[in-house]
Parts: C-alpha cells; sequence; structure tokens
C-alpha cells in the first residue's frame, strides 16, 4: 500500500522546480469555455458551492495528441476530472471501466456526475494509472473501503489490457465486448475472494466443510475400530464413506482447476505455495485410484515379476498417502490472519536461521562431549547421534527422560547444557520476538 505522496514523487521529475504530471489524468485548466461552463452548472448540484477546477499538472495543449472523443470528463461532486477512455477500460470489471458508468452520465455537465467524496477520487484514479492502492490523506478508512466497493476496486491481482497496437487494440476490444476478460477476472474473485459476493462466501464455507471432512477422514482412517469401514467393500459403511471421500476430492480438483483456468499469470501460479500444497493434497487420491486400476488387470495367475511390480506400486501409494496431512493447510488459504503469519516468518528468516545455526552448534558440541563422557559406561549413548538427541531435548528445556547421565561428569554436562539452555533461548527469542512484532504491525497495517 503507498500514499499519494509517494505516488507523486515517483512521476515528478527531476530537480525541486519542476512540476509533476500524472499519467492520464488532466488538469481541467485546458479545457474549452464550453467545458467551463458546463462545470458551472454543476454549482446546484453541489448545494450552490462552486465547482473547484484541478491544476495538478501543467500540460501544453499542444502536447495533447489525443482526440476529443477519447476524453473520458468526470464530475465528482463539481470537481472535474479528465482521463481517457482507453485507461479506464483497462480494468472492464469496475465501474469506471465498465459500461454500467452510462447510468451516471450527465448531459447538463456533458460528463459522467458522482456524488461521492472528492477527496478519495484522486486515488480511484490512482488505481486505474498503477493498478494499486494508494489511500487517500485525510480521509476516513471506513469512508475509503466504501469508496472502493462503490466504484469496484480490488487491489488483488491486475487483469488489465495491454494496448501495445492497433492489432492488439482490435483484440482487446473483442474481449472486452464479449465479456471474456471481465468473467474470468470475476470468477478468479469468486474463487479467491470470499467477500467478492455472497455465493462466492458459500464456496468458500463449502470448501472449509470439505476440508474438515477430508481430516476426520484422515484420523479415522488409522483408528483400528474404524479403518476397516474404509477398506473392507463388505461393511455397511463403506460406499458411503468412498463416495463422500469422491466428492470431496472432486471439489477440490474443480477448484483447483478453475484457479489454474483464471489465474493472470501461470508463472505466479506455479510460485503460489497453496496452489502446490492443493495439488500434493489430492495427489494420492488419484496415484490410489490408478494403482487401484492396475491392480484390476492382475489376476489370479500372476508371476513373481508381476507380484514385485504390485509390491512397488503400493509402495508409491503408502508414500503419496502422506500427502493427505498437507490438506490441513488449506485452511491457511481461507485465513487473512494466518497468511499474515507466514508472510511474518518469511520477513523474520534471518533471524530464525540464526537461531538454527546456533541450536545446530550446540547440539552437535554437546552431543559429542556427553557420547564421549558416557557412552562407556552408559549404553543408552550409544553413538553421537543418539548424544545429539539428548542435547537438544536438554537445550531446549523438554527433558523427555528417556535418556539420562550417569557417571558425575555427564550429570555436570548435563547441568551446564540446561543453564546454557535458557540462555540460548532468551538472547535469541527476544530479537526474534521484537522483529516479528514489528513486522507482524507492519504488514497488518498495510493490509487494513
Amino acid at each position: 500500500m503507498h500514499t499519494i505522496s509517494q505516488m507523486l514523487q515517483r512521476y515528478s521529475p527531476a530537480g525541486p522546480s519542476k512540476k509533476y504530471i500524472l499519467p492520464g489524468l488532466h488538469s481541467t485548466s485546458h479545457v474549452s469555455d464550453e467545458h467551463k461552463n458546463h462545470i458551472d452548472e454543476g454549482q446546484n448540484l453541489n448545494g450552490g458551492s462552486k465547482s473547484r477546477e484541478r491544476s495538478l499538472a501543467s500540460v501544453n495543449s499542444s502536447d495533447c495528441e489525443l482526440k476529443p472523443e477519447d476524453l473520458c470528463r468526470i464530475n465528482v461532486c463539481g470537481e472535474l476530472y479528465i482521463t481517457t477512455y482507453k485507461m479506464l477500460e483497462r480494468y472492464p470489471r469496475t465501474l469506471l471501466g465498465s459500461p454500467d458508468r452510462e447510468r451516471y452520465w450527465c448531459p447538463q455537465l456533458n460528463a459522467y456526475f458522482f456524488n461521492r467524496n472528492r477527496a478519495s477520487f484522486e486515488s480511484v484514479l490512482l488505481y486505474y494509472q498503477t493498478g494499486d492502492e494508494f489511500p487517500p490523506l485525510n480521509v476516513d478508512m471506513e469512508l475509503w473501503e466504501e469508496e472502493k466497493q462503490f466504484y469496484r476496486l480490488t487491489f488483488a491481482e491486475d487483469y488489465s489490457i495491454a494496448v501495445e497496437s492497433d492489432d492488439d487494440n482490435q483484440f482487446c476490444n473483442t474481449l472486452c465486448h464479449s465479456g471474456f476478460n471481465s468473467k474470468r477476472a470475476m470468477l478468479h474473485a469468486f474463487l479467491t475472494n470470499p467477500q467478492s459476493s455472497r455465493v462466492a462466501t458459500v464456496w468458500h464455507t463449502i470448501d472449509i466443510v470439505f476440508i474438515c471432512v477430508s481430516i476426520a477422514f484422515l484420523v479415522m482412517e488409522t483408528d483400528p475400530n474404524l479403518k476397516n469401514h474404509f477398506k473392507d467393500k463388505n461393511l455397511k459403511h463403506y460406499y458411503t464413506l468412498y463416495y463422500t471421500n469422491v466428492v470431496v476430492i472432486v471439489f477440490f480438483t474443480l477448484d483447483l482447476i478453475l484457479r489454474f483456468a483464471t489465474w493472470p499469470n501461470l508463472l505466479t501460479f506455479w510460485k503460489n505455495i497453496f496452489n502446490i500444497l492443493d495439488i500434493l493434497s489430492i495427489l494420492p487420491f488419484y496415484v490410489g485410484l490408478f494403482a487401484e486400476i492396475m491392480a484390476d488387470d492382475v489376476t489370479g495367475g500372476e508371476t513373481q515379476s508381476d507380484m514385485e511390480a504390485m509390491g512397488k506400486k503400493y509402495v508409491v501409494l503408502r508414500v503419496c498417502r502422506i500427502f493427505r496431512i498437507i490438506r490441513i493447510f488449506k485452511f491457511v488459504r481461507h485465513s487473512q490472519d494466518l497468511i499474515l503469519i507466514v508472510k511474518v516468518v518469511i520477513h523474520a528468516k534471518r533471524e530464525l536461521f540464526l537461531l538454527v545455526i546456533l541450536l545446530g552448534i550446540f547440539t552437535i558440541t554437546f552431543g559429542s562431549i556427553m557420547y564421549y563422557v558416557e557412552h562407556e559406561v552408559n549404553s543408552q549413548f550409544y553413538s553421537i547421534i543418539q548424544g545429539c538427541w539428548w542435547s537438544i531435548v536438554t537445550i531446549t528445556t523438554v527433558g523427555y527422560g528417556e535418556i539420562v547421565p550417569m557417571t558425575p561428569l555427564g550429570k555436570f554436562v548435563g547441568s551446564v547444557v540446561l543453564t546454557l539452555g535458557i540462555v540460548f533461548l532468551a538472547l535469541p527469542m527476544t530479537i526474534i520476538v521484537s522483529k516479528f512484532s514489528s513486522v507482524y504491525e507492519k504488514e497488518k497495517s498495510d493490509n487494513d
């Protein structure tokens, strides 16, 4: 999230004496007298107050190569803004970029009239110019949220249509008129944003319910009293559980395919960790289905090689079944707070890496010392690896108690390790907690 002052600095030329120009936004000081008369007529619409002209830039009219029909005039409570239809129509799902804006056309003003907050509209235009959110200064955030909802602004993914040539322009116009791009954008918002509509809320609620059902099945399959109902076809509840699981997987698959089809950039799709987790979570079902089909092809007269091949298939199946645990991470995608925590952990990766390095140094050092002190008289410390296990359990003050030193020197080393473990956890943790808190507050304020 950026401020308007940062945006203006981005477009301001070097040098303190030069004026800045916001692309796509023209000052009303260069419109015709006839247009200015129309602005004056807007006084009655604004309760008798005089309309103010925008003077954001000083532009020579000779430098403007746009045709009059290319310019879009927007009057916000008597304040006139002039931009281009081309820029607005890059975002066909928004109010100003869609044909719905025609409902606000005012023939008396020769402009689109909106009785909305004027201080927020500059940030609305900045969205069309950059695709980013620049909250207006001195405007309550609740009011800004209402303005974003009114103008249908979303700041998730950029669905703008880049017009670089006449052929591209014709192709983009075809897409706009056919509604393909708008429908694609709406479908993506439907799949990724539960607040986009009531139907989207229902869809995401069903997704959460199916995640719970899937995790419940994962737990129930390991219970000795219930696992046979998932394996034995002769039992009463086998087909009920099986087809319920099929419905859940089909829903997950459909959701994944639709998100893949509507994702703006396929490269970013594969970079999104949640998409990878979704693929891995449904992979065991299809691998198991494939294994069952292959098993049906093997009859009672199979050879030794056939048995070995089937054994390898079931080993792969058992490995893939582990990935079903990943389904629990699908909850993260539905919670902004959990996503925020993931972002904070990524930002604090240097401090966490420092903690892991220190933990590794202490573990190997004291694990090796304890091995050489205890292994001759204590069979529990039969290797350095076992000593490292004792060391890490002691440093973290967990202390399972299944491995304990017996010699006086070993007990002394254990006391030192336990004391240093408390100091080891206290010193880096203060840095990590401080970093975590600052990054969390920053991310939270940016999201708000």
